[in-house]
């Protein structure tokens, strides 16, 4: 095994995280995967962040950058990251066990496959809103649009290219319409491969419809549609197509409103 063959760079975001990085990162170390190499992008915090991540050996690599948001942490992390495989898990969520050795064999198995996400599971944590989302079971499962959710061969991202960085909010919701625009090879998977945390401190706890970016988001996709000649803008596949267990829930992001901590 020479070279980025088969390595996974999973890229950590982290604003504030102190309190929650060391489970994220101890639930990358359980995946037990190797070989792997995490990327912890630091976007300007005030806590001891810095710290918490010096304690942890297994992170490979930690960057610190003046507060920029998601989409500048990640794409600075995508820069460095040497992978032929990119994952990303946001400082305060986990991974299930498991999560690597499915979505990875699934790519593996069909080379034409470019992404493989997998179902959500919210878990409430104290202080977390209430949500009011259309669940598949009683375990809190659906599929929706979550970068952590899924693994990526790092050449989409030379295709499709990275995250835009003027979006605090919305930035996946953008990534994934510019994916299907170009007709990506997705699929997501019936099992869980996030666990999404609920607490008091979600950065889109306080998002408004307006300040989510939605209506920017999907204005783009539209234009950029447009852009490819007369008639009607080309419609994209829905966001249940990709679902092979048939069981989506939630509306595609472009013709549904974005609910609060999504």
């Amino acid at each position: 095994m020479t070279g980025a063959e088969n390595l996974v760079s999973v890229i950590v975001p982290a604003y504030n995280a102190a309190s929650f990085l060391p489970k994220a990162i101890a639930s990358i170390d359980r995946q037990g995967y190797h070989p792997l190499e995490i990327i912890v992008v630091d976007d300007g915090s005030t806590d001891n962040t810095a710290e918490v991540v010096r304690s942890l050996p297994s992170v490979s690599h930690y960057f610190h950058q003046e507060n920029k948001g998601p989409s500048a942490a990640r794409n600075v992390a995508l820069k460095h990251a040497k992978g032929e495989f990119i994952a990303f898990l946001d400082s305060d969520d986990e991974w299930p066990v498991g999560k690597l050795e499915l979505q990875l064999g699934r790519l593996r198995a069909d080379p034409r496959l470019e992404v493989v996400l997998g179902r959500i599971q919210y878990i409430s944590l104290p202080g977390a809103m209430k949500l009011d989302l259309p669940f598949e079971t009683e375990d809190r499962t659906l599929t929706h649009v979550h970068l952590g959710s899924g693994v990526y061969r790092k050449s989409v991202f030379d295709r499709i290219g990275l995250f835009e960085e003027s979006l605090r909010y919305s930035e996946d919701v953008d990534w994934f319409m510019r994916a299907r625009e170009e007709d990506v090879s997705m699929v997501i998977l019936g099992n869980v491969t996030l666990l999404y945390q609920l607490h008091a401190g979600n950065m889109t706890r306080e998002m408004t419809a307006e300040r989510s970016n939605l209506g920017i988001v999907m204005r783009r996709s539209l234009e950029r549609r447009r852009s490819r000649g007369p008639g009607r803008p080309v419609q994209l596949k829905p966001w249940s197509f990709y679902d092979e267990t048939g069981r989506t829930r939630v509306p595609s992001p472009d013709n549904s409103s974005r609910k609060p901590a999504l």
